[in-house]
């Protein structure tokens, strides 16, 4: 018989005893077992659901950097040019690596062509992952729907840890931030957001929002805070 020591969604932190018993299942990196005792490896959200007569214990980071994932959608910078690839900030401990092959459609020569002409230093772009295993950088492409150069826009940075309250559940978060200020908001994982709206008044609320989001994850009922935040800020200004 299980036996459950945090509420859900509460703060724990390093070394707090989460749950004790054989019907425990972990889904999670950050919780360690002794015997059959489950602690906390590091600062988080507990998430504790029952299903099928088990508990499920896991812990939401509230820190830590981003780690990427084959098929992450992220934002980044272009720090470096290479002669047949791009070197990209991706808000990682580890740099992107973005080849000709994953820009263009159409056969290369570095000798004749330059590949500022497609991307240069500074640009930001919308990215996927192809492929990551530690032992090298990750392998972008911006081949695909909705991926490639950025040209228009604010980015809006965030802690890696608060892109899923951003989202919320099946997207309701974001979606909920589109619906009330008609803008579009594209979250990659890696903690960077795209943020395009018909005004630069609308552009402001919605970056308030997502660092009321940043600052408040940890919180219950934020989407319903979010959305009257979002309605007051659209009265006060008239937009």
């Amino acid at each position: 018989m299980a036996r459950i020591y945090v509420q859900n969604r509460s703060i724990v932190v390093p070394g707090d005893l989460l749950a004790e018993g054989e019907d425990v299942v972990v889904e999670s990196i950050f919780v360690e077992r002794v015997g059959l005792k489950y602690y906390a490896t590091i600062t988080g959200l507990a998430n504790v659901q029952q299903e099928d007569g088990k508990f499920k214990v896991s812990i939401i980071p509230l820190e830590g950097a981003y780690i990427p994932r084959p098929g992450d959608i992220v934002i980044g910078l272009v720090r470096d040019i290479g002669l047949t690839h791009w070197e990209v900030d991706i808000a990682s401990p580890y740099k992107g690596i973005l080849t000709v092959q994953e820009v263009l459609d159409r056969p290369f020569n570095p000798a004749t062509d330059s590949l500022k002409k497609y991307l240069d230093v500074g640009d930001y772009i919308v990215a996927k992952i192809v492929a990551f295993d530690r032992a090298r950088d990750p392998l972008l492409t911006i081949k695909g729907k909705g991926l490639g150069r950025i040209v228009e826009g604010s980015i809006v940075e965030i802690k890696p840890s608060r892109v899923p309250r951003v989202i919320g559940k099946k997207g309701s978060m974001v979606n909920m931030i589109m619906q009330e200020t008609g803008c579009e908001v594209l979250v990659g994982q890696n903690g960077r957001i795209l943020v395009k709206c018909p005004n630069r008044e609308l552009e402001e609320i919605v970056v308030l929002s997502i660092k009321k989001i940043e600052a408040e994850a940890h919180t219950t009922g934020l989407t319903e805070r979010v959305r009257e935040f979002i309605r007051r800020e659209r009265s006060r200004r008239g937009v």
